[in-house]
């Protein structure tokens, strides 16, 4: 796992870069790392708790993923084929779809995160994560970046890996506490955040994989924080 900490983190550990697809099946195991920080500020109930806890994930995770996010977003608004949606996604520039998507993940998560248990921000990556080892799964890159990378070392031994330590580490909680499934409503947002980039872009880039975490993210929030106030 050390090895994927400072591609898919801000922790400064050194990684070996040929050594890291080979370790794909590891991407649940990061959760309880990326979202230490913003649990426990939520645990602890500081002030303006649920925007510090935002704060401290980004602070961690960087925000490679919600850049991601943005062009994703650019490129399916664009009108066209395949090629003109791929080009608006690869645009430097970022629009206003970008923009508005960007400003919806955040606030819904910090938002949603007033309404829920200080574990839900692990829960959320916890999904978030096998939501993007769901999306290298795919084994559909566009182009030959670090996606497409990732995609060529995945396969079905690493997948089932990753499910099991996944369902290792969201079946306690929800033992514990039955409505911690709510989180799983994130996991079908992304689901379809996969479906729609086959669909519009026939395939996935780093981009498709950070929208994948974001909105999966956001997702399983605001799907718990609708449980937690209904049930």
């Amino acid at each position: 796992m050390k090895d994927l900490l400072p591609f898919f983190t801000r922790i400064s550990v050194r990684g070996d870069f040929e050594r890291v697809r080979g370790e794909l099946w590891a991407l649940p195991l990061l959760a309880p790392v990326t979202s230490a920080l913003g649990t426990l500020v939520l645990y602890l109930k500081l002030p303006l708790s649920n925007v510090l806890a935002i704060l401290a994930l980004y602070l961690t995770i960087g925000l490679l993923h919600l850049d991601g996010l943005a062009d994703w977003a650019d490129g399916m608004m664009v009108k066209g084929d395949r090629e003109r949606k791929i080009k608006a996604m690869k645009d430097l520039n970022t629009g206003i779809a970008g923009l508005f998507a960007v400003v919806m993940a955040l606030f819904l998560q910090v938002y949603s995160l007033q309404l829920v248990p200080f574990y839900a921000l692990f829960l959320a990556e916890l999904n978030s994560k096998f939501a993007m080892l769901l999306a290298l799964a795919t084994k559909k890159p566009i182009g030959q970046g670090l996606g497409a990378y990732f995609m060529e070392g995945i396969d079905k031994k690493q997948l089932a890996l990753g499910t099991a330590i996944y369902l290792l580490l969201l079946l306690p909680l929800v033992y514990i506490e039955p409505r911690s499934l709510a989180s799983l409503l994130g996991l079908l947002a992304g689901a379809y955040v996969i479906y729609l980039s086959l669909r519009n872009f026939g395939g996935l880039n780093g981009d498709c994989i950070g929208a994948v975490a974001e909105i999966t993210r956001a997702g399983a929030l605001l799907g718990m924080a609708v449980v937690w106030q209904v049930i």
